[in-house]
């Protein structure tokens, strides 16, 4: 699974799931061995991460929304997908 972004010790991934439990663009968030999958409006699908972690990857994910989209469209069309800036 392809990582996009890395700060404060959050790996985030993505990956386009044919078919998958997630029928939406969302995100992996793994922090210390815990792991939420995300949606692109911050709800947590699935799993979990600390709340202030996940706070963080929430405003992340809000900063970079059209970073995201566009990466979920390329690996949804099997195109290369790019790095998005860290959260400072």
């Amino acid at each position: 699974m392809p990582v996009i972004s890395l700060f404060y010790g959050i790996v985030i991934r993505m990956y386009n799931e044919k078919d998958g439990r997630h029928h939406e663009p969302h995100i992996h968030a793994e922090y210390q061995g815990s792991d939420a999958a995300i949606a692109l409006d911050g709800r947590v699908l699935s799993g979990s991460i600390p709340p202030k972690k996940l706070q963080m990857v929430q405003v992340w994910i809000d900063i970079h929304q059209e970073d995201l989209l566009a990466n979920w469209q390329l690996l949804s069309a099997g195109e290369r997908y790019f790095r998005i800036d860290p959260l400072k």
